[in-house]
């Protein structure tokens, strides 16, 4: 179903802050789905507004236009985490709720800003209204820091507890959160790179955490060796846990050591394919992915953060000068793309590089 309702039509860049402030003046009709082309994103409206409101978008900077468009209707309404508090928090609170959580199994996560800090309790059931999924949420207490990083989180919500059963494009995980490092915005990653392996592959995953990578990788293909290395020694019971779990366990061979110490003693010339998701400190190993590379080659799976003014080019460059230290050369980069922004002005990025 569709129908006709007045809408402010804004640019993309102000249209979190315009939703908020409609929604807080009890302008925003949320029966109807927004609408967004290029350049602007359209905000329905229960009525026109009145001319007090029109100036508080404007105190507000909010650059708008008043137009009539025909919206669709939404087919479930479901509750976001504005609409829950909309009442509860005053305005200049509601614009800095975080709109990004992730959710692992039925655990939310959420970095919660330093002003709504005593709120947190307040933000944290209203996560549980709004996903009905989610049995508790931990609030970020610090960053993501030491060899097995991890970071440590406050319950502000639910059940106090930090381990769940995570899906992923059709594979089962345990997690706990607090003992292993784990990233649900990388699934896709995941699913890319499994998609990519070879028929009787054998690949090494240097920093295998949990199995995202390898178990997927062994559940596409029958016939594939995942050599899954990690130091942390909770990471690689989980990763056994899961090998069973998705019936990979023939194919899957966690490693728990050091990487490094692991590929010259075990693993060295016996890989088609190198993950390196350590992205703070993959450079450092980039002459390990070297060594444990087949002697005629074979592609590597390199993840870095890039911070402006940085550049991928400059870690290309970068990448590049490594593998020519170890005795080998880049033959061609087939794919250099962010995966994710993690912070203001960083990005996640990977590198696909044949090394010959």
């Amino acid at each position: 179903m569709s129908r006709e309702s007045p809408c402010l039509r804004v640019p993309k860049t102000l249209g979190q802050k315009t939703i908020t402030l409609a929604a807080k003046l009890g302008l925003r009709d949320g029966k109807l789905e927004n609408q967004k082309d290029a350049c602007f994103i359209y905000v329905p409206l229960v009525r026109q507004p009145t001319e007090e409101e029109k100036a508080a978008f404007k105190e507000q900077k909010i650059d708008f236009l008043l137009e009539i468009r025909v919206f669709q209707e939404r087919k479930q309404q479901e509750k976001t985490l504005v609409d829950v508090l909309e009442k509860a928090l005053p305005s200049h609170l509601l614009a800095i709720l975080p709109r990004a959580l992730d959710i692992v199994g039925d655990i939310a996560i959420i970095e919660i800003p330093s002003e709504l800090k005593t709120n947190e309790r307040l933000i944290g059931a209203a996560i549980l209204e709004a996903h009905k999924n989610v049995r508790m949420v931990l609030a970020k207490a610090g960053v993501v820091s030491g060899d097995y990083r991890l970071r440590d989180f406050d319950v502000i919500a639910g059940e106090p507890r930090t381990r769940t059963v995570h899906k992923e494009f059709g594979c089962t995980y345990q997690v706990d959160v607090a003992k292993a490092y784990f990233s649900p915005r990388l699934s896709n990653e995941h699913k890319r790179v499994a998609s990519l392996v070879q028929s009787g592959e054998t690949v090494v995953d240097l920093f295998a955490g949990v199995g995202p990578f390898a178990v997927p990788i062994a559940k596409s293909h029958k016939d594939v060796k995942v050599y899954s290395v990690d130091l942390n020694p909770d990471a690689v019971e989980l990763l056994r846990t899961n090998a069973r779990l998705n019936r990979v366990e023939n194919r899957v061979f966690p490693i728990l050591g050091d990487a490094r110490k692991i590929v010259e003693e075990k693993l060295e010339g016996v890989a088609d394919r190198v993950i390196m998701n350590l992205p703070e400190k993959a450079i450092e190993f980039v002459d390990v992915a070297c060594k444990a590379i087949k002697p005629e080659g074979g592609m590597v799976h390199f993840y870095a953060f890039v911070r402006e003014p940085d550049s991928i080019d400059a870690l290309k460059a970068r990448f590049s000068e490594a593998v020519a230290s170890s005795g080998r050369h880049v033959e061609k980069f087939l794919l250099a793309k962010i995966v994710r922004e993690t912070a203001p002005y960083e990005c996640q990025v990977v590198l696909d590089a044949n090394i010959v």
